[in-house]
């Protein structure tokens, strides 16, 4: 038993004392200390202010505005008020060049040939009302069972033509394409009161011809007139509707036949 104890007592014995514990703590904090001043001295980024241009750190210290709030001027603010207002915009279909008062104006003018024609409103290049009757004229005769469209819309395009170059050699002032175009529609109506008639009943005997020269002397005098009031072409009426008739007698034919 006694070697046992002296066996155990040398074997637990060692040089081990707390004074060299404490001198390993402050060895290993030295260590430590060591080792994160070495990173800090590589793994550590400069400030960003370290790079930055002297203009923006001014710039961002007496920047005192708010953030995407713009500042406008008195000059600014006047040209972004609303002083005109909706109510003195004119109206659409103006502004796209249709008036309603003067297509109605223009189409009394061209019902009753008699009537004086007033050449500041049939000056107007307007072609709605033009558009529209040759559309009804093409529908009337397709009632009729007769497709002429494309008839219809080719004798217009080379009658208006030949009507500008003719009128252009006539008068001093001359005329334009809308001009001849916007008279010349106005003044097809009546072959749509013709075409209309041809769906009740047949145009081909002694009534549907003398009907269709009266449409056709309705037509011409109408275009003459409003040529002679647009243009100042006193004395020169018959003139002029002798190749507005020649034109509106070939809408008779395709109504008639």
């Amino acid at each position: 038993m006694s070697n046992f104890e002296q066996f155990h007592v040398d074997f637990y014995q060692s040089n081990y004392t707390i004074d060299d514990q404490q001198e390993g703590y402050n060895s290993y904090g030295s260590n430590a200390n060591l080792c994160g001043s070495k990173k800090s001295q590589t793994g550590e980024q400069p400030p960003a202010s370290a790079f930055a241009p002297s203009e923006m750190l001014l710039s961002s210290q007496s920047y005192t505005g708010q953030i995407l709030q713009p500042a406008y001027s008195p000059n600014t603010l006047s040209h972004l008020s609303y002083a005109d207002g909706f109510g003195e915009e004119p109206p659409l279909l103006e502004e796209l060049g249709i008036n309603f008062e003067h297509i109605w104006q223009k189409t009394l003018t061209v019902l009753n040939p008699m009537k004086p024609a007033d050449g500041s409103i049939m000056n107007e290049t307007d072609l709605t009302g033009p558009v529209v009757f040759c559309l009804a004229l093409g529908a009337t005769l397709l009632l009729a069972g007769k497709v002429h469209f494309s008839y219809v819309y080719g004798m217009s395009a080379i009658g208006c033509l030949a009507m500008h170059a003719l009128l252009n050699l006539m008068s001093i002032p001359g005329v334009s394409h809308g001009c001849v175009a916007s008279v010349l529609g106005y003044c097809l109506l009546p072959m749509v009161i013709l075409s209309s008639s041809a769906v009740i009943f047949s145009l081909q005997g002694i009534l549907g011809t003398l009907l269709a020269l009266f449409i056709i002397g309705w037509c011409s005098l109408s275009a003459s007139k409003i040529f002679t009031s647009v243009l100042a072409m006193e004395g020169q009426q018959l003139l002029i509707a002798y190749p507005c008739a020649l034109l509106y007698g070939l809408f008779a034919l395709l109504t008639v036949f």
